[in-house]
């Protein structure tokens, strides 16, 4: 659980650091569509390098963001060989029994693992180089707009900005209840996979007892700070849009356009 980097926070004063944090939310959704819309390797591997360097200038090492993908990688290289041993066409590489592997199943499965590792790591990009706050404030007020149909823009920019802050602290408290679990004799790592989940049951229960813990002190928090939600609320720091935005905005724009220009 130490690699989930999803919630954590880098500081620094970088370019990208000092984006507004609206930019940054609407050109990682931008990026995201780019990634569903590349047709071929030469736009992943366009997509991949503008990340590396977009880290590069945040200061943050690219085996950061690597390391994020560690407790995905069950689902990745389920994806894969998924589309490796059902595939739908093309000439057959390797055949025993019933398996059959094809070049165009190699390729589908190669390239839909790369597919999820870029969606991971362009959206930790954002979450490294963009505090909490500032996220809450840049999506409540891109969901501006809907606040006048009635629709709760500031509680729901609250919510994730709260849960995105205690996946940390959870992730924390659990490495303390597992050590404290291994130091009275138990066992998580022998035994099949159902003997594993009951074994998980002694950390599972404290675990969310902590969390209700930690839910009701917020709670009481923000009581006692007369928190009444969005309504007539001031922010210390205002978002504004500067001339690195625009520059930011517009490679964006250019890779996008190269990725989805490329040939297969």
């Amino acid at each position: 659980m130490i690699n989930i980097t999803l919630g954590q926070y880098y500081p620094g004063n970088s370019p990208v650091h000092r984006l507004d944090p609206r930019t940054k939310l609407v050109l990682t959704i931008a990026l995201v569509v780019a990634v569903f819309l590349a047709r071929g390797f030469t736009g992943y591997a366009v997509l991949l390098a503008f990340i590396w360097c977009t880290a590069k200038i945040a200061g943050i090492r690219f085996r950061i963001l690597l390391k994020g993908l560690k407790p995905l990688l069950f689902i990745i290289v389920l994806t894969f060989l998924l589309n490796v041993f059902f595939p739908v066409g093309g000439n057959t590489v390797f055949a025993w029994k019933f398996i059959r592997v094809t070049d165009q199943g190699l390729r589908t499965a190669a390239f839909m693992a790369l597919r999820l590792s870029l969606l991971v790591l362009g959206t930790q990009l954002m979450t490294l180089t963009t505090s909490p706050i500032a996220l809450t404030n840049g999506l409540e007020s891109l969901l501006k707009p809907l606040s006048r149909i009635g629709f709760p823009t500031h509680e729901l920019a609250m919510m994730m900005s709260i849960a995105l802050r205690f996946i940390p602290s959870l992730i924390e408290e659990a490495n303390k209840i597992t050590m404290a679990q291994k130091a009275r004799g138990a066992d998580f790592e022998s035994g099949n996979l159902i003997g594993r989940a009951r074994a998980m049951l002694p950390l599972l229960v404290p675990l969310f007892v902590s969390a209700f813990r930690r839910a009701d002190e917020l709670a009481l928090a923000m009581e006692s700070r007369c928190y009444h939600g969005g309504e007539g609320r001031t922010r210390m720091k205002q978002l504004t849009y500067g001339r690195i935005d625009a520059v930011a905005a517009l490679v964006t724009a250019l890779v996008i356009a190269a990725v989805c220009l490329l040939p297969f």
